[in-house]
C-alpha cells in the first residue's frame, strides 16, 4: 500500500471530498488513525505541549520532530505524513525540510507564516519537497501575538491574511492550514484559492479539518477551547482503568491464574 500523494489529495478535494487530517506523534496512534481512515497525519510541533509538557511549542527541536516523524511512519502505511518545521529551523529552511523528508520519512513539511516565509516555500518546493502553509493563529509566534486568541479580526488584518494565502499558493504550497480565524474569512480564503484549506478553529467551509488526536479523544480534561469537539472522554476512562489496575495489584487479585505461567 502506497502513501497518499499530494496529487491524490488534490484530486480528492477537487472531487468535493473534505480532507481529514489528524495530529499524532507515535506508531501506536498512527496505526489506529490509519485504521480510522484519516487522509493525512500531521506530526506537529504541538508535541512540545502534548507530549513534553511545555507551555508552548518553542522549545521543540528539529531532531525531536524527526524522531516522532520516524515513529509515526513506522506505524502506518497509507496516510500522507506532514512534518512540522519547528521554531528555529527556518533560518535553514531548505536543509531542515530535506532532513524531515530524508530522516523523518514524511511526504511534505509544514511551516508557519505568510510573506516572511514565501521565499523559503518557493525554495523548498523547487527542491522537490511539498509544502503545507499555516496562517492565522501561528503558535510559534505566541509571544508576538500575545496569546492564542482569534486572529485577523480587523478588515486590514483579514486583507493581509488573504494576500498571504495567495502568495503561499503562488510560491508552491499545495495546502494551507487556517487556524483561529473568523469563519467568514476562512470561507473567503477557501473560495479564492485553488489549493485546499485545512481548518482548525476556522469554521466549516474549509476544504478539510485537523485536530490533535489527544484533544479529540478528550485526554486532557483541562483543555476546552471553543473550536474543539471531544469525541470521547478518555481522561476519565484512562484514569478509571489505571485505578482498577492499581487496586487489583494492591489487593493481590492481579495477576490471576489466567495471567500466570506455571512452567
Amino acid at each position: 500500500m502506497k502513501r497518499l500523494s499530494t496529487t491524490q489529495l488534490l484530486k480528492r478535494r477537487a472531487q468535493g471530498e473534505r480532507l481529514v487530517m489528524v495530529t499524532c506523534y507515535d506508531a501506536t496512534f498512527a496505526r489506529l488513525v490509519e485504521r480510522a481512515g484519516a487522509d493525512m497525519i500531521l506530526i506537529g510541533d504541538s508535541l512540545g505541549v502534548v507530549i513534553q509538557g511545555h507551555e508552548h511549542t518553542i522549545p521543540v527541536t528539529l531532531d525531536e520532530v524527526i524522531y516522532h516523524c520516524r515513529a509515526v511512519a513506522r506505524g502506518c502505511a497509507q496516510p500522507h505524513l506532514v512534518g512540522d518545521l519547528p521554531f528555529g529551523s527556518y533560518q535553514e529552511a531548505l536543509r531542515s525540510a530535506m532532513r524531515l523528508m530524508k530522516e523523518g520519512g514524511v511526504q511534505s513539511v509544514k511551516l508557519e507564516g505568510g510573506e516572511r516565509v514565501v521565499e523559503s516555500v518557493a525554495r523548498i518546493t523547487a527542491a522537490g519537497v511539498p509544502v503545507v502553509g499555516h496562517l492565522g493563529l501561528t503558535p510559534q509566534s505566541v509571544h508576538q501575538l500575545g496569546g492564542y486568541g482569534l486572529q485577523a479580526r480587523t478588515e486590514a488584518a483579514a486583507a493581509r491574511l488573504l494576500a498571504d494565502a495567495v502568495a503561499l499558493q503562488e510560491a508552491g504550497a499545495f495546502a494551507l492550514v487556517l487556524e483561529g480565524i473568523p469563519a467568514p474569512l476562512a470561507a473567503q480564503v477557501t473560495a479564492r484559492l485553488s489549493i485546499p484549506t485545512i481548518g482548525i478553529g476556522a469554521g466549516p467551509e474549509c476544504g478539510g479539518q485537523v485536530l490533535v488526536l489527544y484533544d479529540l479523544l478528550g485526554l486532557d480534561e483541562r483543555f476546552t477551547p471553543k473550536f474543539l469537539k471531544k469525541y470521547d472522554d478518555l481522561s476519565t476512562r484512562v484514569t478509571g482503568a489505571v485505578s482498577r489496575y492499581a487496586a487489583e495489584v494492591r489487593e493481590g487479585s492481579f495477576p490471576g491464574p489466567e495471567h500466570t505461567r506455571q512452567g
